[in-house]
């Protein structure tokens, strides 16, 4: 039997093997939704158990997909459970246990295996902290943490091959660190670009531009057609001139976003153009209406980080459509809607809060796990979150006290 933890403030049982009603034009059944689906991540956290690392889940799911989840959870904080200060403190302890001995979220238990898009990920659910005012600690603001881990990636930028770019890898002993990814890279330009829109400093526009015009100069982001493609990496070896041609979600979701709040940000028509460019091509990731990882579902192979990419890529459509609101009706209304429908029908399995992968089935399809929750938890909060503009200083953020030069007296490694 499943035990739902703390969403209630208290401990509760969890209710019949039903799928989840949701009423698409509902904050309260949305939201409703979203808790049965958080209980069900709950499961998996390691930072509520008895002798448990405050900050991670436990195997076989890593620290980026404890910084996807929680970057999902200041969500679901924000829109649905503010007054829960139980949830509020697990989230709170959650993000700040994981910060390091200098601030920039290379934590000591994570020397064996961080990789750039790891702390990327991680850095992605900061800025969510800070557009989302979610309550800042004593010693730094979340800002603070978020430049401190931006400078420290940005220090990494390798121009010894290909030119320049971030290596997917920190560690020389890890496997992929002579690999140049478009998920490392991305995240780091779409922290760029929130950074510039929340701070105005020109430095944050200034690597935004550096890694969008590497990341075309490399061909990962291939203009050449009429529908744009974002290829998933490249080897140093060859100099990165053979590209390794697998799409994934979420890094679609993640240059589709920056776009979006870099033309929000400066109203430069490139901007706007990339940000309608990679809107068109995120339609490989639908059959029909539903959202799926197209690149491994089509051959039934997804593995557990696979099976996540659609809580990034489901975040990114929804910060898009919040800030660009002239594509908001075709994002959500075209994908969200259906795709936060079907999700919400696969979340019927084990008590009724353990969500499928195959949203196109008919019920639970019989899989399970984090990925599958984090999926089904960023997809329907998008029905929210596509609404609302993220903060700014001039909106009523309060989340400031930051040091654009924070990070920049550690070691990058």
């Amino acid at each position: 039997m499943r035990l739902a933890l703390y969403l209630s403030g208290i401990l509760v049982l969890a209710g019949s093997a039903s799928s989840l009603l949701l009423d698409v034009y509902s904050n309260a059944s949305i939201c409703a939704a979203a808790k049965e689906i958080v209980q069900g991540q709950m499961d998996y956290y390691e930072g509520i158990k008895y002798g448990g690392t405050v900050g991670m889940f436990g195997f076989p799911y890593y620290w980026w997909h404890a910084g996807e989840v929680f970057g999902g959870w200041v969500d679901y904080w924000a829109f649905c459970a503010k007054d829960n200060e139980t949830f509020s403190q697990i989230l709170f302890d959650a993000m700040y246990a994981q910060r390091g001995e200098f601030n920039n979220y290379m934590p000591e238990n994570q020397t064996v295996t961080e990789g750039n898009d790891d702390q990327g990920v991680w850095g992605l659910a900061l800025m969510q902290a800070v557009e989302r005012n979610f309550t800042n600690p004593e010693d730094h603001s979340w800002l603070f943490f978020t430049q401190a881990l931006f400078n420290t990636m940005n220090n990494r930028w390798n121009t010894s091959t290909c030119g320049g770019g971030l290596k997917w890898q920190i560690f020389t002993y890890l496997n992929g660190y002579y690999y140049k990814n478009s998920i490392s890279n991305g995240s780091l330009f779409l922290l760029a670009a929130r950074l510039y829109r929340f701070t105005g400093e020109k430095f944050y526009l200034d690597v935004a531009e550096k890694v969008w015009e590497w990341m075309l100069a490399i061909g990962l982001i291939d203009t050449s057609d009429v529908v744009w493609h974002l290829h998933d990496g490249a080897t140093e070896g060859t100099n990165c001139t053979q590209l390794t041609s697998w799409q994934w979600s979420y890094t679609y979701g993640i240059f589709l976003s920056g776009s979006a709040y870099l033309y929000n940000a400066t109203g430069e028509r490139k901007w706007k153009e990339a940000t309608l460019k990679f809107a068109n091509a995120s339609s490989y990731f639908f059959n029909g209406t539903i959202m799926t990882e197209t690149t491994c579902s089509t051959v039934g192979r997804c593995n557990n980080d696979q099976r996540s990419f659609r809580s990034l890529f489901s975040r990114g459509l929804g910060l898009t459509a919040a800030l660009i609101p002239q594509i908001r009706k075709r994002i959500l209304n075209g994908w969200l809607k259906p795709s936060a429908k079907a999700a919400a029908q696969s979340c019927s399995g084990d008590g009724g809060s353990t969500c499928g992968y195959n949203w196109a089935a008919d019920g639970w399809d019989g899989w399970w796990g984090l990925g599958e929750q984090m999926g089904a938890l960023e997809v329907i909060m998008s029905l929210i979150t596509s609404k609302v503009v993220p903060l700014t200083p001039d909106t009523g953020a309060y989340n400031v006290g930051g040091d654009v030069n924070a990070g920049n007296d550690t070691a990058t490694v």
